[in-house]
């Protein structure tokens, strides 16, 4: 069982920067894929970044190649979102899950957390 929590989420203006992070119940994190979610107002949840267990393997939407970074640290049970240049269109509700496989489906993840909100003015 993992228990996820998300945090950093807040109003920025575009091309701001801002970082996300997903604190990790369990002493079981370090065998998880995680990945970030985002879901913005009418639209489907969208893949956002995942990254394996280790930290060796990453993968990016093409919408946030180059802008954005995941990381994680096992250590303290944390994953992240670094996210620069951010966009209007980044607006959305960014949720982190765990699964045991390293996907880009979000139906392949058995854990979430609630969400927490970015926002990016114009």
């Amino acid at each position: 069982q993992v228990q996820l929590v998300e945090s950093g989420g807040k109003l920025v203006q575009a091309g701001g920067s801002l970082r996300l992070s997903c604190a990790a119940s369990g002493r079981t994190f370090s065998s998880y894929a995680m990945g970030w979610f985002r879901q913005a107002p009418g639209k489907e949840r969208e893949v956002v970044a995942v990254i394996g267990w280790s930290s060796g393997s990453t993968y990016y939407a093409d919408s946030v190649k180059g802008r954005f970074t995941v990381s994680r640290d096992n250590a303290k049970n944390t994953l992240y979102l670094q996210m620069s240049g951010l966009k209007p269109e980044d607006t959305a509700v960014y949720y982190c899950a765990a699964g045991r496989l390293m996907a880009v489906r979000d139906d392949l993840y058995n854990y979430w957390g609630q969400g927490t909100q970015v926002t990016v003015s114009s």
